[in-house]
This record gives structure tokens, C-alpha cells and sequence, in this order.
């Protein structure tokens, strides 16, 4: 059971699901969710080493996955992404952008242009621009799922946080007003905040924080999940980990 739903062993059987940022962390665990869960997963992140890794451990669950390197610094990669799945799959029903990059944390006076870029991009336009690619085919699915990743800063930003505060503001923006846009549709579309979780870019941004301490991805995973599944309601919602 996952609040309060209980979920069929194979509820998503037949179904694509598409998964950013799943070579580690919170998006690896969703994807192996997604998986045991019936769907088929494609794997898309920047390290190849780390793709390989969720793969294997979606087989050896008994899943299956199909990888898609691709650096989201270059977010244009993206355009192809909806009308090639369609290509291999016929549809795709989930998408689940969880990449993201911290940037630099630093005085907003001293960004650097490459750092600021490189935010807009991961954070903000990569989730744009799988909105135009995937948006179409997901709305063809009869229960088209879209989650994107966000964080409290979008909302509190706070001093030295400036660009990753920006970009995930800009993703939150755009993704609600995607949602309304798509009102009355059989499309559903949602942010979730996962909040503290044991995570590298978590560990990076507070170097002396006890991971162990932690949430860990996987339970992160599991409260996001019921947000991919054809029972959900929930549009334009933000839901709390």
C-alpha cells in the first residue's frame, strides 16, 4: 500500500514510462518502481556507467529498460525524444523529470554565465522542452502521467541558492501552467517534493549533514509513484513527500 492505495503488483503492464535523471539517486529508485511495476522504462540520463547500473538492477528485478544517454546541458537533444518513442513503442504514458543540477552556491553577484546556463537549462528547459516533445504523445495515452521534481527553494529562495532557486521557479511556472492549460483532459500533471532526501546533490549542498540521517531515495520513490498510476486525480497539484 502506498498512501492509502493499494497498488497491483502489475498495474502498469503495457505501459512506457519515460524517467530523467535515473542513473543514481531518486530517479534510479523511481525507475525500478516503475518497473516492478509493469512498465517499461527508459532510462535517460548523462552517465553511462550509472544508466547500466539502474538497468541491470531493473532485470534483475525482472523489469526491462531501454537506455537514452543524453546531457541535458544541451536540452535541444530533447526535440526528438516524444516522436522517436513513438517510433520504438507506439506511446508513452509516464514521464518523470527528475534531473536537475545544483549549480554553484555563491553570492548572486558572482554567478558565473556557464553556471547560470547550466541550471536554466537542466532545471528549466530541458523540462520545457519535454513538454513539446512528450506532451502529445502522453496526451494520446488514456491515462498520460507527468511528475516534475522540484524543490522548496523554488518557492523560499534564500542567499546563495540564486540560480537553482531561478530555474526550478521557471520549471514550476511552466509546469503549472501546462497543467491548467490541459484542464478537463485525461492528462495529468503534478510537482513533487521530495524535501530532505540522501542524495549526491543533497551531500554536496550540505557537506556536513549525516546522510544516514536521511530519508532515503527509495522511500522518496514510493510517495512519488502513486503520482504516475492511472488512478490518480491530481492536477496542477504540488504534493509534499
Amino acid at each position: 500500500m502506498q498512501n492509502g492505495r493499494v497498488l497491483d503488483g502489475r498495474v502498469l503492464d503495457g505501459r512506457v514510462a519515460l524517467v530523467t535523471g535515473a542513473s543514481r539517486g531518486i530517479g534510479a529508485a523511481v525507475a525500478l518502481a516503475l518497473a516492478g511495476l509493469g512498465a517499461h522504462v527508459v532510462l535517460l540520463a548523462r552517465t553511462q556507467g550509472g544508466l547500466e547500473e539502474t538497468d541491470d538492477a531493473i532485470r534483475a528485478a525482472g523489469g526491462s529498460a531501454t537506455l537514452l544517454p543524453m546531457d541535458l546541458r544541451k536540452p535541444e537533444a530533447l526535440d526528438p525524444v516524444g516522436p522517436s518513442l513513438v517510433d520504438r513503442f507506439g506511446r508513452l504514458d509516464i514521464l518523470v523529470h527528475n534531473a536537475g543540477v545544483l549549480g554553484k552556491l555563491t553570492p548572486t553577484g558572482h554567478i558565473l554565465p556557464k553556471d547560470w546556463d547550466e541550471c536554466l537549462a537542466v532545471n528549466a528547459t530541458a523540462a520545457w522542452r519535454l513538454i513539446r516533445t512528450c506532451g502529445p504523445v502522453l496526451a494520446a495515452s488514456d491515462a498520460g502521467r507527468a511528475v516534475f521534481v522540484t524543490t522548496n527553494i523554488a518557492r523560499a529562495p534564500r542567499a546563495y541558492w540564486g540560480a537553482y532557486a531561478a530555474s526550478k521557479a521557471a520549471m514550476e511556472s511552466v509546469v503549472r501552467c501546462w497543467a491548467d492549460e490541459i484542464e478537463g483532459t485525461a492528462l495529468r500533471v503534478n510537482l513533487f517534493n521530495p524535501n530532505r532526501t540522501a542524495t549526491r546533490m543533497r551531500a554536496t549542498a550540505y557537506p556536513g549533514e549525516d546522510p544516514n540521517s536521511l530519508p532515503r531515495p527509495e522511500e522518496r520513490a514510493a510517495a512519488l509513484v502513486p503520482l504516475c498510476l492511472p488512478a490518480e486525480t491530481r492536477q496542477g497539484a504540488l504534493i509534499e513527500a
